[in-house]
């Protein structure tokens, strides 16, 4: 059994955290230690000498998010093993994994085994479905096997060949976040406070009422999703089209991709 592992999350929504759970599981450890960059404003400042390390970040438009490479800047490590993984809306990932595997080499690990995961869509609505409940039960099932498979080949780590990854560089360009927010149904609204405490970024504050620093908005929609009242909805012309697009031409069931270096023999 693994002495000790470490979980590094990025994960508004709760899909991230499910599925670094779920692999957690299957490879066993000790010792697991939870280091949750979601509300986490001033990010992780560690160098981890010891164990292994499972990293999971959602994608966005095919990128690692900037907040979740800002928040662990100052993450290091002794040459640990890692298991990268992301989480995307049943899309593409496109760069978003050579981008984290990229990040987190520079960081000191050795990222020798890769997933990508499906959880619902940020924009998913009761009308407009977009990967809606996912992970679902196959999901989380098959993110436990893929951890069982890790443990299989931990011993030989340090002499694995690093899986070839999909994706590209340079990277895709990064679509921009800023300037559009979630709305607030003010009727609805009783101000529970959820939506400021599920908020990563911290742009929504109440003082007699809700506002929102939509400048500094990432979408990731916890305050939708979190809010009991249904009383904060994406509804934007732009925003929209683009759930109408995901609802109409992504429906089609994607299973996780998995990669790991070839010292592994049991692929799932």
């Amino acid at each position: 059994m693994l002495a000790k592992l470490h979980l590094i999350y990025f994960s508004p929504t709760g899909t991230t955290r499910r599925i670094v759970e779920q692999i957690a599981l299957g490879i066993k450890a000790r010792i697991i230690e939870h280091h949750d960059l979601t509300l986490d404003l001033s990010g992780i400042d560690t160098k981890l000498n010891d164990g292994m390390a499972i990293i999971g970040v959602p994608v966005y438009a095919g990128r690692v998010p900037e907040i979740c490479l800002q928040r662990m800047q100052n993450l290091s490590a002794n040459q640990i093993p890692a298991v990268i993984v992301v989480l995307y809306g049943n899309r593409e990932f496109e760069d978003a994994l050579v981008e984290l595997r990229d990040f987190v080499l520079t960081k000191g690990f050795i990222p020798n085994a890769a997933a990508a995961f499906i959880g619902e869509h940020s924009y998913s609505t009761a009308t407009h479905p977009i990967a809606a409940n996912r992970p679902d039960h196959d999901d989380l099932n098959k993110a436990c096997q893929f951890g069982e498979v890790i443990t299989q080949g931990i011993k030989d780590w340090y002499q694995m060949n690093p899986p070839v990854i999909a994706g590209s560089i340079p990277y895709r360009e990064r679509t921009p976040l800023g300037g559009i927010s979630p709305n607030l149904i003010q009727e609805r609204c009783t101000l529970c406070g959820t939506c400021v405490k599920a908020c990563p970024t911290n742009v929504i504050t109440i003082s007699g009422c809700i506002t929102t620093n939509v400048k500094d908005c990432i979408l990731c929609c916890a305050c939708v999703k979190g809010c009991p009242e249904q009383a904060r909805v994406l509804d934007h012309p732009a925003l929209n089209a683009r759930r109408e697009m995901l609802a109409t031409h992504y429906q089609t069931r994607k299973e996780p991709s998995i990669f790991i270096g070839a010292a592994v023999e049991n692929v799932i």
